[in-house]
């Protein structure tokens, strides 16, 4: 593939970097829109990257980014709405698809790459997946002339996740009991490095232009057997105790109203969607030639007692 103009909305996030990392790797350019450009600096050691301090949600912004841009990839997320309503949500996962869209058609951009999740439809019953699934069409009402690639990831881990690292950091305040909410939700995690790997690889791909494809790792878990998993690398002797559903829905309630929001009502209505792949839907594989990785195989690196994820 030969070295590309990219902008990388989401750079200085979990699974920006990784893709950051990757196209450095791969000889491309790449600019990467942040609000605070002094937060984010070590980015810089990637050849051809640079920060653009501004704001992603003014269109007017978007497209003197995009111009000269061969590709456009968009990873701006977020778990929760920080007002109760739920208009963040709306902001940012169907909104922005939106813009982003509408900017590179303005600015002339032929490829965009959208990151979505898996099960994101518009009955869900979370209002984040509901979301993601609005901003998924949005991104692929474009015109034909705009190549949309989407993806469609169940949990991603890695050592800067904040999914295993936030139950390690909850486990180390366990008094001996840990209460969870929705203990026999079923995830099958993936690794951020893959999904990354499945991102470059879809750029030239005429064969994905247009398509939604689901990214999962290589082994179904229960929510019950990823803590209990985690606490055994961290060395924590605890009892892991399932909450009910009525007990999960007022966990949910009582945590949302914390500082960092650690758990909601909404991420308990996604939790009861299991986060699996259907059979043979997998894209990892069949799609991108990625053999995933095994949660084992990689999480003692940062989660064995003694160590701690980078910061």
């Amino acid at each position: 593939m030969p070295a590309l103009n990219v902008c990388l909305l989401g750079g200085t996030g979990f699974v920006g970097r990784a893709i950051a990392a990757r196209l450095a790797q791969g000889g491309h350019r790449q600019r990467v829109p942040t609000r605070r450009h002094a937060n984010h600096r070590d980015l810089l050691v990637h050849p051809g990257l640079v920060l653009v301090e501004g704001d992603v949600h003014e269109p007017s912004f978007l497209r003197r980014q995009f111009e000269g841009m061969d590709v456009v990839i968009n990873l701006v997320g977020i778990l929760n709405s920080r007002d109760r309503a739920g208009r963040q949500f709306e902001r940012v996962h169907v909104e922005l698809p939106g813009k982003v869209a509408q900017a590179c058609e303005q600015a002339g951009v032929k490829r965009l790459l959208h990151m979505s999740a898996l099960h994101a439809t518009r009955d869900a019953p979370s209002r984040y997946l509901r979301t993601k699934a609005a901003g998924e069409e949005a991104a692929h009402a474009a015109s034909p002339e705009l190549r949309v690639t989407s993806f469609r990831p169940s949990v991603i881990f890695g050592s800067r996740d904040g999914f295993t690292n936030r139950f390690a950091g909850l486990l180390r305040l366990a008094p001996g009991v840990f209460p969870l909410a929705c203990p026999d939700s079923r995830f099958q995690p993936v690794y951020v490095e893959d999904v990354a790997q499945a991102f470059v690889a879809a750029i030239p791909e005429h064969r994905t232009f247009g398509r939604r494809y689901d990214l999962c790792g290589p082994r179904i878990y229960t929510l019950r057997e990823i803590v209990a998993y985690v606490a055994e690398l961290q060395g924590k002797r605890v009892r892991i105790l399932g909450l009910g559903d009525r007990l999960s829905r007022l966990q949910a309630a009582v945590l949302e109203l914390a500082p960092g929001k650690p758990f909601s009502r909404d991420n308990y209505r996604s939790l009861t969607v299991d986060s699996v792949c259907a059979e043979g839907a997998n894209a990892l594989r069949g799609v991108f030639g990625v053999m995933p990785t095994p949660l084992e195989r990689v999480a003692p690196g940062w989660l064995t007692r003694g160590r701690t994820a980078p910061r």
